[in-house]
């Protein structure tokens, strides 16, 4: 029997095999690794209470670093500490009490707390205490509402202590004639051993053991569940309400080389290690939580300290407020939205119905069909199905989604915080570029170019490998100014607004070049736009319960490409005239500034959405996003219509008709002249806006300019760009490809990259950060690629385009597609008619007339489909709890 010849695969298909399945084995890897650790290592601690109260480190811990303001961040093992503030303290107490009890070491906390609720009464009433004679007496604060109250009982005797004792109600629901509403919300207790040993004399460890024992019964119970790690962690009957809590805070270990000669001979080291030895043995044999954290943050005995090396300093101080608020609070803060930035003793919030369908859908209804599609099996199903590559496309599609949801919306992945250090970012950044210089190469020709010529062919300006590689390098300097948490440094947010701004620069240079070249204002190219731009940041917001608005960048360039699309339609039959089209693009820049900015507009719009859709946005935040990149895209448009009509004067296909026109051509005979004086005023003009905007003190005066004066160093950098044939015929490899899809690694960097909404980085807990780093960046990476194939072929499938084709047959590679931002398909002539669209393919037979009906009209006509995926968001929108 012979058996049939096959293809045998290239060189390049074995690499692309080989490097996909160790892809493939890395995410696996890391699936298991983070199941493993999650079930096993973490079981005891699985919403991570413990490891607030027991565990952490100091990422900025001064004297060992260069930080300028130390011991800001203090990092418990795999999750997010929040920094509470005033609205957080309210929201969390209403009108509840805090108590804190204990010598001067607990009343630091105390004022650490009551900043945070009123910064400037609490330093008036902080310095008023100081002056006077009574120190060593019982303070309150108060703010919207909340009250603080501070006992002041270094032995932990006083009649105060017994009577918060008494009252307290670890479960905030029971009744109990009155008495939980009498309960103080948190109680801190601090351990008499400083006193002890300071006052104590022989009897001090006697001492100091009664106070505990007279506390510990208080302590010994647990009437929701066994200590405080299983009473935060397992999901409280009512997920809205967090317990109560009694904690008692260890002996502060003082800095002895700092103390007095008569406290260092009274506090000594002995002293203090026997008194803790102590509460480590009561905790452990009994349901008492200490707070054993704070131990920890002045373990090192150097810069957390006051030169009395008994109080620590500021920073040290807030941080123990916020462990505490965060053990109290945090179990009730998801259900108040995202960002879910506070994970730490955290169960994140209920699944709504939509988060459950979407789930099923993409981890076992999807993949099944596909199943399905690929075995050709006798389901009934089958008939009904998409090909295999769409099949394929919607799968990897829901499996990514699903993955984003258990990243950042579960405690499967650890989180940690973002530190910012200025040599790590210009490594990263260094690293990069080492990169692109290694994948520097030619532009291949257009593949349509049959025949050879003797002159190396021009990609011209601004060609399609150019545009890519521009947004790759500048989605690449965006990823690590994120995942560095650059953000509070001036120079380098002033260079990512640059970067944004480039963005729509190139959305409106693509788009408006697209238009004037084929006059295609179908439905369908709307569609298609559209669909490819939003579909992923459509999606996750239902999975993921965030909103529209918080991927801003999808929404962004949809604006602008509705802004251009409606100025280039209006009138389109006149736009060979390039005055009438400056013109339009003037009116349209009015008409829109006025749209965004007259106060009214934008929240009347946002009111009709909230009551037809359920839609919520913040107009505050929408109107400062537009505003910063106002005129920007206007000069992409103006750019590509005098291109264009350049292209068309060289080529002889239009003559001039207008003083513009006449202008251009006098540039085109005077070329080499003009390209000179232009490529001189471009090098001058870079330094000069560096040093320009180097004079803004601060984010508010640079983002007030930025609408107005960021076309400078854009229109420098791509006059440079193109000045030269082999810089035009040039590019970097690594970034065209990235550019391919920057899209996508921009929106799941929220969730598979980056954590707790961009607040913080995923982290696996197994290895070090260093590790764990490079594998989750490997496999970010590699799913943004396949979502946007799979965005791709998803959108190709639903506005009825055959699969594969990709629309880049030009024979001139500055058409069209190949400038829009994200690779967007050309269309056909006459696509957009539903008579001449390929049919929606779900399937060749039907069960019934009416069935066959209802699919019939969704194959053939594209706006019967935009309304099922209309109708279908409306119904989410509205039934989302």
């Amino acid at each position: 029997m012979v058996r049939p010849k096959t293809k045998s695969l290239s060189a390049y298909e074995h690499a692309a095999i080989a490097i996909e399945r160790v892809l493939q084995s890395i995410l696996a890897v890391i699936a298991l690794g983070v199941v493993y650790r999650y079930c096993w290592l973490d079981i005891s601690d699985p919403y991570k209470c413990g490891a607030l109260l027991n565990k952490g480190e100091w990422l900025d811990p001064g004297p060992r670093r260069s930080s300028r303001n130390p011991f800001q961040l203090w990092q418990p093992p795999g999750c997010l500490l929040h920094e509470y503030k005033k609205d957080d303290i309210q929201g969390c107490f209403g009108q509840q009490r805090l108590v804190f009890i204990g010598d001067s070491t607990i009343r630091q906390i105390f004022w650490a707390v009551a900043k945070k609720m009123d910064q400037e009464r609490a330093e008036e009433d902080m310095a008023e205490m100081l002056d006077s004679d009574q120190k060593h007496k019982d303070l309150e604060f108060t703010s919207a509402g909340v009250t603080v109250h501070f006992i002041w009982d270094p032995w932990l005797n006083s009649t105060g202590l017994d009577v918060e004792l008494e009252s307290f109600q670890a479960d905030p629901r029971q009744d109990g004639g009155g008495e939980a509403a009498k309960s103080a919300s948190l109680i801190l207790l601090g351990a008499p051993g400083l006193w002890n040993a300071r006052h104590g004399q022989e009897n001090y460890f006697k001492d100091f053991r009664e106070s505990i024992d007279r506390v510990i019964p208080y302590m010994d119970h647990a009437p929701i569940g066994s200590g405080l790690s299983h009473r935060l962690s397992r999901p409280f009957p009512v997920r809205q309400t967090s317990p109560n809590l009694l904690l008692l805070a260890p002996v502060q270990v003082p800095r002895y080389q700092s103390l007095t000669p008569s406290r260092e001979a009274t506090i000594t080291p002995e002293k203090i290690d026997v008194m803790n030895d102590l509460l480590q043995q009561v905790s452990a044999h009994s349901y008492a939580d200490v707070v054993w954290s704070y131990s920890l943050m002045t373990f090192s005995g150097r810069g957390e300290y006051e030169d009395s090396g008994l109080h620590v300093v500021e920073n040290v101080a807030h941080r123990k407020a916020d462990v505490l608020l965060n053990l109290r609070c945090n179990s009730n803060a998801a259900s108040k939205g995202y960002p879910f930035d506070r994970t730490c003793c955290s169960n994140y919030t209920y699944m709504a119905s939509v988060q459950w369908l979407i789930l099923l859908g993409g981890m076992f209804v999807l993949p099944w069909l596909l199943f399905v599609r690929q075995k050709r099996t006798t389901y009934s199903i089958g008939r009904f199905l998409p090909n295999q590559e769409t099949m394929s496309a919607l799968a990897v599609f829901g499996l990514v989604v699903c993955f984003c949801f258990y990243a950042d919306r579960t405690q499967i992945f650890e989180k940690s915080q973002k530190l910012f250090q200025q040599r790590q970012f210009l490594l990263a950044w260094y690293a990069v570029l080492a990169l692109g210089l290694v994948s520097l190469r030619r532009s291949q020709p257009p593949v349509s170019r049959k025949f050879p010529s003797i002159t190396p062919y021009d990609h011209g300006f601004l060609s399609r490998d150019q545009s890519d590689e521009w947004k790759g390098w500048m989605q690449f300097f965006i990823l690590i100014y994120h995942y560095t948490n650059a953000s509070k440094t001036l120079w380098i947010y002033e260079i990512v607004r640059l970067l944004v701004a480039s963005y729509l620069f190139l959305t409106g240079y693509g788009h408006t070049l697209y238009f004037l070249k084929n006059n295609d204002y179908s439905l369908r190219r709307i569609a298609t736009v559209l669909i490819r731009l939003n579909l992923l940041g459509c999606v996750l917001p239902y999975m993921m319960r965030t909103d529209y608005l918080f991927y801003y960048f999808a929404p962004l360039v949809s604006f602008w490409f509705f802004v251009i699309y409606f100025t280039l339609k209006t009138g389109h039959q006149d736009n060979t005239n390039t005055h009438f089209m400056v013109k339009k693009i003037l009116l349209s820049a009015i008409i829109t500034t006025a749209f965004t900015k007259i106060p009214g507009i934008l929240e009347f719009i946002a009111l009709i959405l909230k009551y037809s859709c359920a839609i919520s946005w913040n107009i505050t935040e929408w109107r400062f996003r537009l505003f910063l990149d106002m005129y920007i895209v206007y000069v992409g448009m103006l750019v590509a219509v005098l291109s264009n009509r350049s292209s068309q004067l060289k080529s002889g296909t239009f003559t001039a008709k207008t003083m513009v026109d006449r202008i251009l051509e006098v540039t085109i005979e005077y070329k080499k002249l003009f390209k000179t004086v232009i490529v001189l005023l471009s090098l001058g003009l870079l330094p000069g806006f560096w040093t320009l905007t180097r004079r803004s003190p601060d984010k508010q005066d640079y983002n007030w300019w930025m609408p107005f004066i960021s076309f400078i160093p854009i229109l420098s950098l791509v006059t440079l760009r193109n000045s030269h044939r082999l810089l035009r015929n040039c590019h970097f490899g690594v970034f065209a490809w990235l550019g391919r899809f920057s899209l996508e690694t921009y929106v799941l960097q929220y969730h598979i990259w980056l954590a707790g909404d961009t607040k913080g980085l995923l982290r696996l807990g197994l290895w070090s950060p260093w590790v764990e780093t490079a594998l989750l960046t490997v496999v970010f990476i590699w799913l943004s690629w396949l979502m946007a194939g799979a965005t791709q072929s998803i959108t190709n499938w639903i506005v009825g385009k055959k699969p594969g084709i990709q629309g880049y047959d030009d024979e001139d590679d500055t058409v069209g597609p190949k400038y829009s931002p994200y690779l967007l398909p050309k269309m056909e002539d006459g696509e957009g008619t539903p008579s001449k669209d390929v049919k929606f393919n779900i399937g060749q037979s039907y069960t019934s007339r009416w069935v066959e009906k209802w699919v019939m009209r969704l194959s053939i006509d594209l706006r019967w489909r935009l309304g099922l995926i209309l109708l279908v968001m409306w119904i989410a929108n509205v039934t989302y709890r």
